[in-house]
């Protein structure tokens, strides 16, 4: 099966979105079939399988800064390349995304299915639901990570929203080498904006023994603020935009992984790669966690924004070693259910299910 995948955001700019798309496209062609990525790119391709369709441009949507394309240079690349890959199968994530994904749901020929991330609440949704909604009607199949991105997509779009949730690639995972560290250690990696909410994490350091130390990965619009925050503090090493393998060695090697997301997380990837890392997981206790963590058992989640219950959960967790290896071992577990392999093969169920229809 010749199957195209198409991101609306940058695939050179970390992302969840971008980190689903590229491990499906891995996945999928592992199982035997021949997988296309098209989507801006800002910078050299990730892999050989991406046809990059121009540069992104920064812009604030849903509160975050997403790298899109909406100009017509790249949506004349994207016409060309669908008109020349002749997929037999075209898969847009975020189909409603300005840019490359929104210009194949107008323009594409053939069978097409679409996956809904976003959660919460968008002005472009808002204005965009009466003019677009017989655009639903071009989709043959339709995803939503979520309970909550379902219901987002169908307050603009109307029609009715499979559920599945996103994949972890296990092995990926699981055969990382730990990064050496001396102390005790707690990893954050994410966007540096505010529905992240890396100021709380700063701020349950002051809670914290002082041999504790903080891994601080990737960057973003609040960076310099939050580098003031914790100005003076040794103990936060800021890493800036890591590689994948570092990523995976650093969550490894850490004795915690901290998502302190404040909202607008539709579903928490990092807690499952925490998980598959064998790394326990503390977390903010919001909808997309929680559908992801289950309180207690593999995860353990705090009030958002709570910095003391932050720093009161991470430190229980980094005295109590049996705490510890009950959530790495029932964490591990719950990665498992998620596997990127699965999702695989539940989407290709459906690509099949759509071309013999």
């Amino acid at each position: 099966m010749r199957i195209g995948l198409i991101c609306p955001y940058s695939l050179t700019v970390p992302g969840g979105v971008q980190g689903q798309v590229l491990g499906l496209a891995k996945m999928l062609r592992s199982l035997g079939h021949s997988v296309r990525v098209l989507g801006p790119c800002d910078g050299p391709p990730p892999d050989t399988g991406v046809t990059p369709l121009g540069m992104s441009i920064p812009t604030t949507a849903n509160g975050s800064v997403a790298p899109i394309a909406p100009d017509v240079p790249c949506a004349l690349r994207t016409i060309r390349a669908l008109r020349d890959e002749q997929f037999d199968i075209i898969h847009l994530h975020e189909p409603l995304a300005p840019g490359p994904t929104l210009t194949a749901l107008f323009l594409a020929q053939g069978p097409m299915l679409g996956t809904f991330h976003a959660a919460g609440k968008s002005l472009a949704y808002d204005l965009l639901k009466g003019p677009v909604k017989w655009l639903r009607n071009r989709l043959d199949y339709a995803f939503a990570v979520s309970e909550d991105a379902a219901i987002m997509a169908q307050a603009a779009l109307g029609g009715e929203y499979e559920i599945l949730f996103n994949g972890v690639e296990i092995d990926k995972y699981a055969s990382a080498n730990p990064w050496p560290k001396e102390n005790p250690t707690i990893f954050f990696v994410g966007r540096h904006e505010p529905r992240k909410g890396l100021n709380v994490l700063l701020d349950a350091m002051s809670f914290l023994p002082p041999d504790t130390q903080l891994w601080v990965a990737s960057d973003g619009p609040e960076t310099a603020e939050l580098k003031v925050q914790s100005a003076g503090d040794h103990r936060v090493k800021w890493l800036g935009r890591i590689s994948e393998e570092e990523k995976l060695s650093r969550m490894k090697g850490a004795d915690v992984l901290c998502a302190p997301s404040l909202r607008g997380e539709s579903f928490g990837v990092v807690l499952l790669e925490g998980m598959a890392c064998g790394t326990p997981v503390v977390a903010s206790d919001i909808p997309g966690y929680a559908k992801v963590a289950r309180q207690g058992e593999d995860a353990v989640l705090v009030p958002a924004g709570d910095s003391q219950a932050f720093a009161g959960a991470i430190e229980k967790i980094l005295r109590n070693p049996d705490q510890a290896e009950k959530l790495v071992n029932r964490g591990m577990k719950r990665a498992e259910f998620f596997s990127m392999r699965r999702l695989a093969e539940t989407y290709l169920e459906s690509y099949e299910a759509i071309l013999t229809n």
